[in-house]
Formats: C-alpha cells, structure tokens, sequence
C-alpha cells in the first residue's frame, strides 16, 4: 500500500468534524473508526432495521458506508479548502452482510484532481471480503 503525506496537518480533525455532520450516517449509526492519511474504516453495528427480506444488511446500507469511507479516505489527502465527491463506484457483493457489524476499509490507491479508493468491506469473524468496490473521487473547492 503506498503511503501519503497529507497537505493538511488538521486532516484527522476535519475528518471526523465532517463525518459528524453526516445525518446519514447518524441515522444508520455508522461510526468512524480510523482515520490515517489515504486510509478510513467506517463501522456499522447490525441492526435488524437496516436489513433487507431476508435478514442481511441491506445492499443501499452496505454501500453507503463503502461510499463514505472511500470519500473521507480522499479527504484526508485534500487541501483544506477542499471537499470530495464521489463521481463513479462499483461495488461487487462476494457474500450477504451478516454479522455483528460491518467495517469498510477504504484506502487511496493514488493521489490526484481525482483519487480513487479501493476499499474492502469485512464481517468479523470470516475471512472472506463480503464487498469490494473501486471508487473515484472528484475534488471540489469549499
């Protein structure tokens, strides 16, 4: 994995003040876990709400928290004056989303005008990736 020197020396707290204005992510209870430069984990307990007919997480939760970490995971190696926003993503479901919780790891394969992030999304307990996606960032100007 390469690793990043952030043009923000207050990127951690940016991160997180930003994530913490994420309604979304409140409302799923989604937490922050990890932030490092080009690396974000977000983590999403299960809840029995969130899941779909047949008792996995629901694929638009599973990958609103993929989205997010990627996005954040840009944000640390963005200018101060700077936002991301997703632009492109796939994501790729290698197995249902059970499990005590959820984690997206997502960490910048490459600094640029557009970042990209490869995260990997884990349920504790297996060894198998459930989720994996790409992603490519746009950076937007605040």
């Amino acid at each position: 994995m390469p690793s990043f020197d952030p043009v923000d020396p207050s990127f951690a707290d940016r991160v997180r003040e930003s994530f913490g204005r994420q309604v979304f992510m409140k409302t799923i209870g989604a937490l922050l876990t990890k932030v490092s430069p080009g690396e974000v984990h977000v983590e999403l307990p299960f809840r029995s709400d969130l899941t779909q007919q047949h008792g996995f997480l629901h694929a638009a939760v599973v990958t609103a928290i993929v989205d997010t970490a990627c996005g954040f995971a840009a944000l640390t190696l963005a200018p101060p004056d700077a936002g991301v926003l997703t632009v492109e993503y796939k994501v790729n479901f290698m197995s249902p989303a059970s499990g005590e919780r959820m984690t997206a790891h997502a960490r910048v394969l490459n600094q640029g005008a557009r970042s990209p992030s490869a995260p990997e999304t884990f349920t504790p307990g297996r060894q198998s990736t459930s989720v994996t996606s790409r992603r490519c960032s746009r950076r937007l100007r605040t």
